[in-house]
């Protein structure tokens, strides 16, 4: 059978794969409803899980009391373009932004907006972290994907070839 640590991490992996499906049906209504004529700007509102805040912590703590630094490996940049299109287009597609349209991910603005520089190391903590109204994916990609999609980021960004 199944340890009390396996049934929290499906349970919160469940839950997380949810909230990222409801979260991605919202972004799509906020941007279908952002083509109409509105009396004043809207704002998206995200509101983080505590089990989701909880666990980051846990693994911001355990690298804390390790001493260790996470490791990183640069990714494969085609299969980053599928996790792309699949994970990221619905709010980033051609490199843009649709809940906040200064913060693209084109390189001066990733220079600007990036927290720790911009350099591959940064993506991939915030793609697994969140910031702002991007929701975290460290529960709903794995390390390698999210390696992946970093360096397709990256790429796209360093070599000016978003759309």
């Amino acid at each position: 059978g199944k340890n009390a640590t396996q049934v929290e991490t499906s349970i919160l992996s469940s839950t997380c794969t949810m909230l990222a499906r409801l979260f991605t049906l919202a972004l799509a209504l906020g941007a279908a409803l952002a083509f109409q004529p509105a009396a004043r700007p809207m704002r998206a509102a995200v509101r983080m899980s505590a089990a989701k805040d909880t666990a980051a912590a846990t693994a911001a703590a355990a690298l804390v009391l390790a001493g260790a630094a996470p490791a990183f490996a640069a990714g494969d940049i085609g299969n980053g373009a599928t996790v792309f299109s699949a994970n990221c287009a619905a709010c980033h597609a051609g490199g843009n932004n649709v809940i906040q349209a200064e913060k693209t991910l084109r390189k001066d603005a990733l220079v600007s907006y990036l927290s720790g520089g911009f350099k591959e190391e940064s993506i991939v903590y915030q793609v697994t972290n969140g910031k702002n109204a991007m929701p975290a994916f460290g529960g709903r990609l794995s390390d390698e994907e999210i390696d992946d999609v970093a360096s397709y980021v990256y790429d796209q960004a360093n070599g000016a070839k978003w759309d």
